[in-house]
């Protein structure tokens, strides 16, 4: 089992959160979400808002707090094979009380499958329905990054 490592990422202002399923080898190398180069989240970010690129993991979370987004993961800890969500077993959800007792969360969006699924049988009845979100992953190729934005506007949207 591979317990996950990293802090989830909010404050007190957080009216949104938006989960993935597990941080990928490169991100838990580097010890923040979306660590790997290819994964289009940081992009897709970037250009939602109309932020310059981020510079490094200050900055990225810096924008997080600043916009009021809560950002953390749907497990906790599994058996997985390399980052294929495909292969997650023995999925223990990730206790989200704090967060929703912390802070104003309006909203939940998942980005991906594999974290919608674990946070609707997990997750959803205590917390309430979650948007899936196509996933922002170099493996999801069939969605370019404007179609990526096209779709994830509702987390902008929903912050207005």
């Amino acid at each position: 089992m591979i317990e996950h490592p990293i802090a989830p990422v909010y404050n007190e202002k957080s009216r949104i959160l938006i989960l993935g399923s597990f941080p990928s080898v490169r991100s838990r190398e580097v010890g923040f979400f979306y660590g790997h180069p290819q994964n289009r989240f940081w992009l897709l970010m970037a250009a939602l808002f109309e932020e310059k690129p981020f510079a490094d993991i200050p900055a990225k979370r810096a924008f997080l707090l600043a916009h009021g987004i809560a950002l953390w993961d749907s497990a906790r800890r599994c058996e997985i094979r390399g980052s294929s969500d495909a292969s997650m077993r023995e999925i223990e959800p990730t206790d989200l009380s704090p967060l929703f007792a912390a802070a104003p969360i309006g909203r939940v969006f998942c980005n991906g499958r594999a974290s919608f699924e674990i946070y609707r049988k997990f997750q959803e009845p205590r917390f309430g329905p979650a948007i899936l979100l196509p996933s922002t992953s170099p493996a999801n190729a069939a969605w370019s990054l404007s179609r990526l934005e096209e779709a994830w506007k509702v987390v902008r949207e929903a912050l207005v």
